[in-house]
């Protein structure tokens, strides 16, 4: 497991010299906050980078500890993004200047290198976090300085921030339609396994309540701290709990899925009787854990490198061209990639980099991503296209699911009996982040 991680580590920062036109410089609930853009003085910070020859942005994921796994590949599209940005003239006529932070997988540190990013580099916006852990740490930073954050990963809903787009999935568009997919073809009965924080635990929580509704059974749940390997004894509860097979839903992030699912197989749990639908496992977790160990097991995302568009085509021979061809592209990197061209989309409309005409000029944006076509909705997330996929011998997947449109996004649960019936608005003075619909 060392050597694997070390090689990913060694194509992660080898990668980084490449694109010298980067000019890299370095490596709270909302609740009903129904403030409105006129209402709200532009930050301090705001414009600081759109008066020099360079509009200043930030990139703020781990580069080190337990979600390097999954966060250094994000890092690479959003500078891929930039890159083709770049040597197409920029934004505004002006050349993009990235600096780079490491969150380090410890969300004390996300705080302080938003902190620093916003204060001190005057960026003019923030792409970054992958756990909500460490999005829900620098939250408080992004609206008390009314600055600007896109979040390219999947999480668990039950939040509508004005200071944050988010470009992954709402539950609704990943773990709601998993769910209805699983108990139609593999079974009613659960084994819900998390690592210890808030997104596995709120999703959860959905679960359940979904499962309740639709007349499945949640037969066991268990958590372990991130970066935790001992999994022994939760693969010991799940086949008492399920002695002739069931679903295993799994929302462990980072290195944990390495032990669990090599013990899963080595323990005879095999994606026959056992298949496990993975939410926050995609292409590059399966190349560091290993193609054997996860054959046959499901996960639930937006995106696949082997979605069949032009668009696609196009994303996943340039991030080839610009890391190696032994690199594959994921559902948060493509998020990543989209929203950076979405932020410049909005750029171009509003005029400036102002944060405020920023934000009112994002809503409605569309972009032909790789995905897909995608639309940034008022409640700051994206309409997107839902599809399962089934890992196959290469290490890619099979789509086995996809809907024929594109998904309206629900940031507050409606599973959630404290959530039914709200939504988010921020374009309505009247509704902004929560608000009870009539």
């Amino acid at each position: 497991m060392t050597k694997q991680f070390n090689r990913r580590k060694f194509l992660v920062y080898g990668s980084a010299s490449f694109g010298a036109s980067l000019l890299l410089k370095g490596c709270a609930n909302n609740g009903s906050n129904n403030n409105i853009e006129s209402s709200v003085p532009a930050a301090s910070s705001v414009s600081a980078s759109n008066t020099g020859n360079t509009i200043k942005v930030g990139i703020l994921h781990s580069l080190s500890g337990t979600m390097a796994i999954s966060e250094t590949s994000v890092v690479d599209a959003e500078k891929l993004a930039i890159k083709e940005i770049n040597a197409d003239g920029g934004i505004l006529g002006k050349q993009i200047e990235v600096i780079v932070e490491d969150g380090a997988s410890n969300w004390d540190t996300f705080r302080e290198k938003a902190t620093k990013l916003i204060d001190q580099d005057k960026v003019s916006v923030v792409f970054g976090c992958w756990t909500s852990a460490s999005r829900k740490n620098v939250k408080s930073v992004f609206e008390s300085k009314d600055h600007m954050l896109w979040y390219p990963v999947q999480y668990e809903g039950q939040e509508c921030s004005r200071n944050i787009f988010y470009t992954g999935a709402a539950p609704n568009q990943q773990i709601e339609p998993s769910i209805d997919w699983l108990l139609k073809n593999k079974g009613k009965e659960f084994f819900l396994v998390g690592s210890d924080y808030v997104f596995p635990r709120t999703a959860n929580k959905i679960i359940k309540s979904q499962l309740e509704a639709l007349g499945g059974k949640t037969v066991g749940e268990d958590y372990l701290p991130l970066g935790n390997t001992e999994v022994t004894p939760i693969i010991t509860k799940i086949k008492q709990a399920l002695p002739n097979g069931g679903v295993i839903y799994n929302t462990l992030n980072g290195d944990s899925n390495v032990a669990f699912f090599k013990q899963l197989k080595a323990a005879g749990l095999t994606a026959d009787k056992y298949p496990s639908m993975s939410v926050s496992i995609a292409e590059e977790e399966v190349k560091a854990i290993g193609v054997q160990y996860l054959k046959g097991h499901y996960a639930a995302w937006n995106y696949f490198q082997t979605v069949d568009t032009p668009a696609n085509k196009k994303f996943v021979e340039a991030f080839k061209k610009a890391y190696g061809t032994e690199r594959v592209t994921n559902d948060p990197m493509e998020a990543a990639y989209t929203g950076v061209y979405l932020w410049k989309q909005a750029v171009e409309k509003a005029g400036t980099t102002d944060i405020a005409k920023v934000r009112l000029a994002a809503y409605g944006q569309t972009l032909d991503a790789p995905s897909g076509k995608v639309s940034m909705n008022a409640n700051h997330h994206l309409s997107k296209i839902v599809r399962i996929g089934q890992v196959r011998d290469d290490g890619l997947f099979d789509i086995v699911y996809a809907t024929p449109a594109p998904v309206e996004p629900i940031p507050w649960n409606q599973f959630v009996k404290e959530t039914k019936a709200f939504s988010c608005d921020w374009s309505d003075p009247a509704k902004g982040g929560k608000y009870k619909k009539v």
